[in-house]
């Protein structure tokens, strides 16, 4: 964690040139940029093709990235590197996050190595061997592999497929101590040591070729080596076709036992290629990388497919989640996987288009020494295995938060921090957050959610209609009566109701509706209940005893849990609204037209039974109706269509996109229950025109909520 004294003195405090106008002064050529908290550690790393220009974004905040107005309260200084070229300076930027591990760069969660393959290609004889150290020099990695009993597995066939020394052998080893200490008798190693060493029990059982005992020359031995590594690489077609041939000249030449050898090494690699799914029908090399976040948290999960078939997959956990975009996410992971391994295809498949893909398929290329490009799926088997890959990186990631307990960490973390910044007397274990919905005034209702010890507590979840007559919305006035419902003397003494009071209040609005919420209190004589509105605009938290709104940190865990607990207020709101307004509409809409009485009404429903076929009849079919002319068959027709559209209209509102179809950035979806509202119109949860979307049938809550207590 970064020292967060805001309060360390700036530059400019102490007679220096400010932030901003150091900045001013960097070159504006291609290198990387680290910025540095009040003691001097760096907190983030970057690239730019322009320092001056990126650097100058996050001066002036124009960067919309969420991170960067805390990151920039933290800074104190920076220190800035100017290279030739953007490539280099990707290089560089990785080599820097390797040495300094900055805070608000993206990295592995885990701060572990991953195991690797490895193939020792500097020794006169090289071994294959499973590890976890630091790449080195002379040595082939191939990797990295998430899961180290498969890395181990994968090993053990292989050595059946095609026999090649272990670097754990003990006669190995000994070996290859004889040959770096007499490096003349390599060229006739094989017959040195026919004469000097001695066999190991792998060459015994076919795994070992024999180098221990000079059964083998380096030449052939050679050959072994390539074809491991072929199949490392997911080239198992090469090892096949070499194999059958050695096969076919051991029979022509009547060594029968070898040529049964070379099959069992076959049967061997076949019936590994039969438990794989043919994905593509070409021979294709690429890695398909998906991912999943939550809010400080994420998870890859890359597919690697070689030859048109999927050889592994690995997951890796990330520290950032929602905290940095999706950009950096991505571009930060590709990066850091790339880095470390040697294994690298054709072509890099992700599930957006990042800025530099150029830049970054060049630093690929150069590492491969062939063509590598980033590329993003739109359509067929690509896109499907890459939401395949996005779906293994959220059970990936259920299963690490699952393991290290991670939730329960992050909820006792977020009771503590809003316990700190709200001056709250202890940890709220119970918080009560209420919200209003409405349409106009009309089917005006409200929710009360309880989340008890920062979890959802559905059993305590109360819903209320709102009994005032309102002409109009009315947020202030419904949240008195709520309140007064909620907190009336019957009410809390009533433990069916609510067990207790609650440790703080939520209410969902900004300064009017926090006001609103302490005079109603104030009346009743609840003055024990810490109160604090949440605005929705900048998730600001107002509080009664500062005019100054509070700001939790982004992406921090008590931020998580208060809009988690507003989420959930408005969802259970809205849902309790369109359940009302559905009831409402299908017994109002043909009420609405003139002509029809409660007998051509009763005529029509007794003809269509509902009002979803009565919606899809044509004007023909209502008109067929006994008793109802074609003129008011007409306005029944168009009644319908209008509400149709007008329900169409809140829908794509409600799931924040525009009339092309397109989502707004950062909104999210508001869950919906299946059918569709004929209603008209947005419901509104704090005066503040948030849409909702339109569904069936409403849901209420959990069947355990006591609906004997004083609700509407």
């Amino acid at each position: 964690m970064p020292d967060l004294d805001t309060q360390a003195p700036r530059p400019e405090a102490l007679g220096l040139p400010s932030i901003a106008e150091q900045v001013n002064q960097v070159p504006t050529n291609p290198g990387c940029y680290l910025w540095k908290d009040a003691k001097g550690e760096v907190i983030y790393v970057g690239k730019a093709k322009n320092l001056r220009a990126r650097m100058l974004q996050y001066v002036n905040l124009t960067d919309d990235r969420a991170k960067i107005p805390l990151m920039m309260q933290i800074v104190r200084s920076f220190d800035y590197v100017v290279v030739g070229s953007e490539h280099e300076a990707l290089v560089l930027e990785r080599n820097l996050i390797e040495q300094y591990h900055p805070y608000f760069n993206v990295d592995f969660k885990d701060d572990k190595s991953y195991p690797y393959i490895a193939i020792t290609e500097s020794d006169a004889f090289p071994a294959i061997k499973y590890t976890r150290e630091k790449h080195r020099k002379g040595t082939r990695y191939f990797g990295p592999y998430t899961d180290a009993h498969a890395a181990r597995e994968t090993i053990d066939t292989l050595r059946k497929a095609v026999p090649i020394c272990i670097a754990t052998c003990a006669e190995w080893k000994r070996t290859r101590r004889y040959l770096q200490s007499h490096p003349d008798d390599v060229s006739v190693a094989n017959m040195v040591l026919a004469e000097r060493g001695r066999p190991c029990f792998d060459y015994h059982v076919g795994r070992g070729p024999g180098v221990c005992c000079g059964a083998i020359n380096t030449v052939d031995y050679a050959s072994h080596v390539r074809q491991v590594e072929n199949f490392l690489s997911g080239r198992r077609s090469q090892i096949v076709e070499e194999l059958e041939g050695q096969m076919a000249d051991a029979a022509q030449n009547l060594e029968f036992e070898r040529a049964g050898r070379i099959k069992h090494r076959l049967e061997v690699i076949n019936a590994l290629d039969d438990r794989q799914q043919v994905t593509f029908p070409s021979s294709v090399s690429l890695d398909l990388i998906g991912f999943y976040r939550e809010e400080t948290i994420s998870c890859a999960c890359v597919f690697v497919v070689r030859e048109g078939r999927t050889i592994r997959t690995s997951e890796f956990v990330l520290n950032k989640g929602m905290d940095v975009d999706e950009v950096e996410l991505q571009a930060g992971f590709v990066k850091r996987y790339y880095d470390e391994t040697s294994d690298i295809p054709s072509e890099v498949d992700l599930s957006i288009d990042l800025p530099d893909a150029d830049v970054l398929g060049e630093w690929l290329t150069n590492k491969r020494g062939r063509v590598c490009r980033l590329h993003r799926p739109q359509r067929g088997e690509k896109s499907r295995l890459l939401d395949m890959a996005a779906k293994n990186a959220h059970h990936a990631l259920n299963r690490y938060m699952v393991r290290t307990g991670y939730a329960d960490d992050r909820t006792n973390q977020a009771l503590l921090q809003l316990e700190s910044a709200l001056a709250l007397d202890a940890p709220p274990m119970r918080i009560e957050c209420y919200d209003i919905s409405t349409l106009h005034g009309a089917f005006t209702v409200a929710s009360m959610v309880v989340f008890t010890n920062g979890r959802p507590d559905k059993a305590q979840y109360r819903r209320f209609k709102i009994r005032a007559d309102l002409p109009e919305a009315n947020d202030f006035v419904s949240m008195q009566e709520v309140l007064g419902r909620r907190f009336s003397p019957k009410s809390r003494a009533d433990e069916r109701f609510a067990r207790s009071d609650p440790d703080l209040l939520v209410v969902d609005g900004g300064k009017p509706q926090l006001t609103a919420a302490m005079t109603q209190l104030s009346e009743l004589g609840v003055t024990n209940v810490p109160v604090c509105g949440l605005a929705k605009s900048d998730e600001e938290v107002f509080v009664p005893w500062d005019e100054t709104p509070v700001v939790l940190p982004s992406g921090s865990a008590s931020l998580y849990l208060i809009k988690q607990v507003r989420d959930e207020s408005h969802r259970f709101a809205i849902t309790f609204h369109r359940e009302l307004r559905t009831k409402a509409q299908s017994v109002s809409i043909l009420d609405d037209v003139e002509g029809v009485g409660p007998k051509r009404k009763r005529a029509i429903m007794r003809r269509f039974g509902s009002l979803r076929r009565l919606r899809a009849a044509s004007v023909e079919d209502i008109a067929s109706v006994p008793g109802v002319p074609e003129s008011v068959a007409t306005d029944v027709w168009q009644t319908l269509r209008a509400w149709e559209e007008e329900a169409a209209t809140v829908s794509r509102e409600a799931s924040g996109t525009d009339g092309a179809g397109r989502k707004d950035a950062g909104e999210k979806d508001v869950p919906s229950v299946a059918g569709t509202t004929s209603g008209a119109g947005a419901a509104s949860g704090e005066g503040d025109g948030r849409p909702v979307p339109a569904s069936g049938d409403g849901v209420e809550g959990p069947s355990t909520v006591d609906t004997r207590g004083p609700v509407g």
